[in-house]
């Protein structure tokens, strides 16, 4: 059996989880339950569970802390956090030390089953518990929804990949759905959450959740449901009766109410429910994935957190292509000095006037802010200029800037990735411009005992005299004949504090010729004599 721990400062709470489902029927006992942080790690020493649902604050050891502790004394224990209002920052953390899923307060029958049932199956593939049996079922049921898959990659990029005139037998067979005549629509959740790092995890976890609610809030009115997500999508097919319709609307409004839901634990993320166009054939699936596509881009027009209805594509007769028409003069004239300040000023200008203007649907405005960084790029390598980390990768750019829901977010998210990238660039033009005096100093350290000159070290690098004396100055803040004379007098000072050396011989192991011209300048740059400081220092 698979032993829990319930962990929540209320009692109440832990009384309804216990008494909410049948536990013997999912293979799990009720090991212990704990009122704090401090009750629920002594039950993990002691009773070695593997799954606990906990709150994500409680007194003594709030829910994170324990959690932390907790997974350093059992690396393969599972978490559920419960949290009741807006604790994004305490889930963001629980996420980030593994947590498995999370419930929202009050706590639903069918989502504590969900969630149970997935840590499940979890335990059980880690355990190796699965029968042979459960083991080809499994394969088989993979292999089926892979080939359900594959309807979404086909269809996704909006290519009529089915054939006009296709019929419900013909993609049955195909992709092994189980549609049948009536109307097929694509609708898609769109989650926003800004392009930083720390939201990946988050996604992964609210990409369950989404599949959860669809498939609860839609599932019976459909003859046929699949879903499939990408990065920040999640994608769905419906397959049901037109008398249907209506229900199918209501079921909608539902589904986005749920998952407004959601953001009692992240409310720094966002929403959006895009509806396609109902299409009375399954050859017609791609013309309802592209308005269904068109509809969530339009969170950039209308805001995110609402339900956006199937609308016809405008065209804004060249606009988008005006503006980086302009954007691209500003940007060839500032990227050739390399100007950051104003790079940046360039880019927020543009999605200042596309907020201003409002000419521009939400998939125009994508393509501007993706053609934009691409422009960018353009320009790096005709300037001649290494492109290939990872800021500066196009891929990586648009996954982070379809998570953004907004043209503000959207264009700041540009801006930051551009600058970034000018400040890695302008980096690496200060590296290699500083590297000749890098070498030039390392040579003076090792060769001051002799009589170096400007054009023997100048020649080592590779430059003029006269263009190494001024880069060198540029550079370190001091000409070539003062470091030379400070290293020298370093190394002086060394010696006559470390050794027995008389003057003279010091004088001559530090690279001058001629005693009283080392004295004279050994007290310009000490203040004492040799000697006086050999007495104070030695």
């Amino acid at each position: 059996m698979i032993k829990v721990i319930i962990a929540d400062d209320e009692d109440k709470v832990c009384q309804l989880i216990r008494n909410l489902v049948d536990w013997r029927e999912l293979d799990m006992e009720i090991a212990g339950i704990a009122h704090n942080g401090v009750e629920a790690l002594d039950m993990v020493r002691e009773l070695s569970p593997d799954l606990m649902i906990t709150d994500i604050r409680m007194p003594g050891y709030d829910g994170i802390e324990m959690i932390r502790r907790a997974r350093g004394l059992s690396e393969n224990l599972s978490f559920i956090i419960i949290s009741g209002y807006q604790h994004f920052e305490y889930a963001q953390d629980a996420i980030k030390y593994g947590v498995g899923d999370y419930l929202l307060k009050p706590i639903k029958k069918e989502d504590l089953m969900a969630s149970l049932n997935r840590m499940r199956q979890k335990h059980l593939q880690r355990s190796e518990r699965i029968s042979k049996e459960k083991m080809l079922y499994d394969q088989l049921k993979c292999g089926t929804e892979k080939l359900r898959q594959n309807l979404f990659a086909d269809l996704l990029p909006g290519k009529a990949v089915l054939p006009d005139g296709a019929g419900p037998v013909e993609v049955n067979r195909t992709y092994r759905y189980s549609f049948r005549p009536g109307l097929y629509q694509v609708c898609a959740v769109k989650i926003d959450c800004g392009w930083e790092d720390e939201y990946d995890s988050a996604i992964r976890i609210l990409e369950d959740k989404a599949v959860q609610i669809i498939s609860r809030t839609l599932k019976g009115i459909c003859f046929d449901l699949e879903t499939s997500f990408m990065d920040s999508t999640t994608w769905c097919v419906l397959n049901y009766a037109p008398e249907q319709k209506k229900d199918l609307r209501k079921s909608m409004k539902s589904l986005l109410d749920e998952l407004m839901l959601q953001k009692a634990a992240f409310e720094k993320f966002s929403f959006t429910l895009g509806i396609g166009e109902a299409e009375p054939e399954v050859g017609k699936l791609h013309c309802s994935f592209q308005s269904a596509k068109y509809a969530v881009e339009q969170r950039l027009v209308f805001g995110c957190d609402r339900l956006i209805e199937p609308a016809a594509p405008s065209v804004s007769a060249g606009c988008a292509d005006g503006l980086l028409s302009d954007f691209d003069k500003k940007l060839s004239l500032f990227l050739e000095i390399l100007d950051r300040d104003a790079v940046q000023a360039c880019i927020l200008q543009l999605g200042k006037k596309i907020e201003e203007e409002k000419k521009l649907s939400g998939e125009e405005i994508f393509y501007v802010a993706s053609q934009a960084f691409d422009l960018y790029l353009t320009h790096l390598r005709g300037l001649k200029i290494p492109v290939g980390s990872s800021g500066e990768r196009r891929d990586d750019f648009l996954t982070r800037a379809n998570r953004c829901g907004s043209v503000s977010q959207l264009f700041a998210f540009l801006c930051a990735r551009v600058t970034g990238s000018l400040d890695r660039i302008a980096e690496e033009k200060r590296q290699t411009d500083t590297r000749p005096i890098r070498q030039a100093k390392q040579y003076i350290r090792q060769n001051f005992r002799s009589a170096l000159t400007l054009e023997e070290v100048s020649g080592t690098v590779g430059f003029s005299p006269t263009y190494f004396s001024t880069l060198f100055k540029k550079e370190t803040g001091s000409n070539f004949v003062d470091y030379l004379s400070e290293v020298r007098m370093e190394e002086a000072k060394r010696l006559l504090r470390e050794t027995n050396l008389n003057v003279a011989a010091v004088c001559e192991q530090v690279g001058y010729s001629d005693q009283k011209h080392f004295t004279k300048s050994f007290r310009k740059f000490t203040g004492l004599k040799p000697n006086e400081y050999r007495k104070l220092y030695a």
